[in-house]
């Protein structure tokens, strides 16, 4: 295995990163925040250090099928450690570890935050923070792609490794050309949700920046209070994009060619819409009923549930509302049992996503069908499509190991003496790369009290949910190092 073309394309990773590392430099510079001139330093050494690397290995063209899943897993942690750099020699975070959590939970559009006191970061700081979790979304991958060509090797490989989801689906007949659509979806939805936002109290530069963190699902706020404070109109909007990002970008290509209707006649976007009025809609019920029709809502109205009920399903980690308070604890239950669940396949979310799920419980059925029928021919369908054997094995593969390691993390979490609630809401958070949580770690909380040794196994955790598993986890075996 030839680490040549490995070398190259994370030293292209690293000047592109460097580049954009120079816009919160200039916004840094113009407003007087640094003297020292330390975002350009960080862009500008890495960017000559890089160089070095890619001419020696300019000449490497050719990946493997090993090197795929090295570019992928070695691309996300370079660019959570290139993007560490700025938080930490900003002086506004404690450690590097905690400079660095903040990086991974960023790229990989967790949303889990150290920071106590947000609004006292300077702007190119924030800026910087949300755009981490941009790249981190679907922008990061479409990057990726593009760049593939230039490696003289086609991104159908890569593509198909790291596009969020059970599956991917081309749009295209040539991958490259699914990228760049891609891309346009998710330039186009961001810009136009900075329009709308712009127009509200949050000002131009709040509204890119939560923009920047609603398309990739990821949740980071300009506000201490996340989204708390913000007026039903701004809520409204980062509602409607969170749906946006939460829904497979394959089908809004589907519905730009075919009209609205695509979307209803999507069996798994008809899934998604009605877990989230299901959901919604019991958690707005349960008060009444159990106390004969008084109100009990805890100050929660039907906009900030709704609006919560998203933000956990699609993995976006803003707060709406502080649902520690919701009782009885059944909702905050239903909340944490949303955490394992995700959005669409195909989708910015984390989580499992919607399609595993489904898949798993129609499995489930048909397994007792046949039970009762032991010779019986029956097919596992989701809607009129029938579900081959080996995507069901993979996916059931993807279900153990998901439910494995988040058991690993929150009896991790629980010997380092948290209570069993944070821990298990801790662990949630992060294989579904979630945000805020439970307990220690909900809505109003941070994970700046969180061990040294419990924020390396999140980020673990973080990376392991992005890179929805089995990209991480070949890396650890004996048959992928053997020539």
């Amino acid at each position: 295995m030839s680490l040549r073309p490995t070398f190259r394309f994370l030293a292209m990773l690293v000047m592109f990163l460097s580049l954009c590392l120079f816009i919160p430099g200039l916004i840094d510079y113009l407003s007087g925040e640094h003297q020292n001139f330390y975002l350009f330093k960080i862009a500008g050494f890495s960017f000559i250090a890089a160089i070095p690397i890619w001419f020696l290995s300019r000449k490497a063209r050719s990946f493997s099928n090993r090197d795929v899943f090295l570019v992928t897993v070695l691309g996300w942690v370079l660019t959570a450690i290139f993007g560490s750099f700025p938080f930490y020699f900003s002086g506004y975070f404690p450690s590097y570890p905690d400079a660095l959590f903040e990086a991974v939970s960023g790229v990989t559009t967790t949303g889990a935050t150290i920071l106590t006191d947000i609004e006292s970061l300077p702007k190119s700081i924030l800026l910087w923070r949300a755009f981490l979790q941009w790249i981190g979304g679907l922008g990061i991958v479409v990057f990726t792609i593009a760049l593939l060509p230039l490696l003289g090797v086609s991104g159908e490989k890569l593509f198909n490794l790291e596009f969020p989801g059970p599956a991917s689906e081309k749009m295209t007949p040539r991958i490259q050309e699914t990228a760049k659509i891609l891309l346009g979806f998710y330039v186009g939805f961001t810009f136009i949700e900075f329009l709308l936002l712009s127009y509200s109290s949050m000002g131009p530069f709040n509204a890119i920046s939560h923009a920047f963190t609603t398309m990739p699902t990821g949740g980071f706020s300009t506000f201490n209070d996340s989204i708390n404070s913000q007026s039903n109109y701004v809520k409204s909007i980062i509602l409607l994009f969170m749906i946006i990002g939460g829904t497979n970008f394959v089908l809004h290509f589907r519905a730009l060619r075919g009209g609205l209707r695509s979307y209803i006649n999507d069996r798994e976007f008809l899934y998604y819409v009605g877990l989230i009025a299901l959901v919604s809609s019991v958690i707005l019920l349960i008060p009444y009923i159990a106390s004969n029709g008084s109100d009990t809502s805890n100050g929660s109205g039907v906009l900030d549930t709704i609006f919560q009920v998203v933000a956990i399903l699609t993995s976006t980690g803003y707060t709406a509302t502080n649902y520690e308070l919701w009782d009885p604890y059944i909702k905050q239950f239903m909340l944490f049992g949303l955490m394992f669940v995700g959005a669409m396949g195909g989708s910015t979310s984390g989580g499992m996503k919607l399609i595993r799920v489904v898949a798993i419980f129609k499995y489930a059925r048909t397994e007792l069908k046949r039970a009762l029928h032991p010779k019986a021919i029956i097919p596992i369908r989701i809607g009129s499509k029938v579900i081959e054997d080996e995507v069901i094995r993979k996916t059931l593969g993807f279900f153990l190991f998901y439910i494995m390691f988040f058991f690993f993390a929150a009896f991790a979490f629980s010997a380092m003496g948290i209570k069993m609630e944070s821990s298990f809401g801790a662990a949630a958070s992060a294989m579904g790369n979630i945000g805020p949580s439970l307990g220690d770690f909900g809505p109003t909380d941070t994970y700046v009290g969180l061990p040294l040794a419990g924020k390396f196994i999140m980020m673990f955790c973080m990376l392991l949910g992005r890179l929805e598993i089995f990209a991480v986890l070949v890396l650890f075996t004996k048959t992928y190092w053997r020539t």
